[in-house]
This record gives structure tokens, C-alpha cells and sequence, in this order.
């Protein structure tokens, strides 16, 4: 039963490496197409954290800890993760003509880790139940894609080769297998499951609400993106309902 639980959790990892890995070659290919593709993929990751985390958080955390509690937790991932984005200055624009290759570095590293953190969560979400553990799956299928659009372009607006964008492109795609299987080797208190989920109710809110919807409207009309955006939750909505 172990076994079957941890080829699961590595082999859902497995599939965020490679729509990391695709969503990096298509930021190669095919830029200009990218923004109807992220639109859907911030609906879907709010649409992720609103469905199924929060009721998640709020079934798991309330038996142990008051609802003020889990909300702290919700804040506490979002500004967390807002502060880790500000530090590094993760979020860069294509009309920045300033060329800054520590900049282009340290975002691409962050993307990695932020890649890495998802296989933890496809760990943990599968800890909680198998239902949170596939929604969980999803949603992070979805924006590890952007994850590799952004990882390389990063690296490319920042004066880096392309050989170099590669290789932090495949450094990205393996950081959700490595984070997946580390959950393998711990399991997370019952009493404590739900303020984790909290936290990444919170960061899924951030990511959607600060990275992917931004980057979906930069440059290109914005009433089929905001279409896009909307069929993401929607889709995301008639998959946690179901699954339920």
C-alpha cells in the first residue's frame, strides 16, 4: 500500500516535469499564442485554492484550531509568498529594457524552488486524501506550465543563451519529482494538515492573482483572456464537484 501510494505521488510528479519542460519549450516556439493558455491556468489555480483548499483547510484545521487560526494561515501563505517574490524580484516585464543577468538568475532558481515546492504539495495533498492529492495534482499540472514559460523567458529577456535557458529548463522540470519524493520520507500530523493546506490556499491565491493573470493580459486584449480565466475556475469548480 506504501508502494502504490509513493509510485502514485512520484509519477504525478513525474507529469508536472513534463508540462514544466513543455510549457519551456513552448515559450521557445510559440510566445505570441501563450496568454489564452495562462489566462486558463490562473482561473484554474484560484479556482483550486477557492474550491477544494479552502473547504479542505476548513474541514482539517477547525476540529484543532479556530477558524481566526486557519485564516491567519490562509494570510500567512499569501504574503509569505508575496515577500519571497519581492526580495528576488521574481516578477520582471517585457517593456523592462534594463538587462539584468543576477536578475534572470535568481528568477529562474526561484521558479525551481517554487517547482519544488509543488511536488511537496502533490505530497501532501495525497497525505490529506487521495481527492485533495489529484485536485491538488491539477492545479499544479497547470501553472507548472507557465513555470516553465516563465523560467525561460527569464533567462532570454536577462541576456542569457538559450543553451543556458535550457538547462535552468531542466532544472525546473526535475524539481517537482525531487519534492515529491521528499514527502515520501515524512508525514504531516493530522492536528497540523490543515493549517498546511491554509498556507497553500493562500500562495495559490498570490500566484494566480499576481503572476499568472498579469502575465496572461500583458500586451494582448483582454476580453478573451478574462473568457479563459473564468472557463479555468469554471473547470476547475465542475472538477473538485465531481471528484467530491
Amino acid at each position: 500500500m506504501v508502494y502504490h501510494f509513493g509510485m502514485t505521488v512520484i509519477y504525478i510528479a513525474l507529469a508536472a516535469s513534463v508540462a514544466t519542460f513543455i510549457g519551456g519549450s513552448f515559450a521557445l516556439k510559440f510566445r505570441d499564442k501563450l496568454h489564452l493558455i495562462l489566462g486558463f491556468s490562473a482561473g484554474a489555480v484560484a479556482g483550486v485554492a477557492l474550491f477544494d483548499l479552502l473547504p479542505e483547510a476548513i474541514d482539517l484545521g477547525t476540529p484543532y484550531h479556530s477558524a481566526s487560526t486557519v485564516a491567519l494561515f490562509i494570510a500567512l501563505g499569501f504574503f509569505g509568498y508575496l515577500i519571497l517574490d519581492r526580495l528576488i524580484l521574481l516578477h520582471t516585464h517585457e517593456e523592462d529594457d534594463e538587462v539584468n543577468a543576477p536578475r534572470g538568475f535568481f528568477g529562474a532558481l526561484t521558479l525551481s524552488t517554487h517547482s519544488l515546492l509543488d511536488g511537496v504539495a502533490i505530497g501532501i495533498g495525497f497525505q490529506a486524501s487521495v481527492t485533495v492529492g489529484l485536485v491538488v495534482a491539477a492545479a499544479v499540472l497547470t501553472h507548472d506550465f507557465s513555470d516553465g514559460i516563465n523560467t525561460v523567458n527569464l533567462i532570454l529577456r536577462n541576456g542569457g543563451s538559450w543553451r543556458n535557458a535550457f538547462r535552468w529548463l531542466l532544472a525546473d522540470a526535475a524539481a517537482p519529482i525531487l519534492g515529491a519524493a521528499s514527502t515520501l520520507f515524512f508525514r504531516i500530523p493530522e492536528s497540523v494538515i490543515g493549517l498546511v493546506l491554509a498556507v497553500f490556499v493562500g500562495s495559490f491565491l498570490y500566484l494566480s492573482a499576481s503572476d499568472l493573470i498579469p502575465e496572461s493580459h500583458h500586451r494582448h486584449p483582454r476580453a478573451l483572456t478574462t473568457i479563459m480565466t473564468l472557463l479555468g475556475a469554471v473547470v476547475l469548480y465542475i472538477v473538485v464537484n465531481l471528484a467530491a
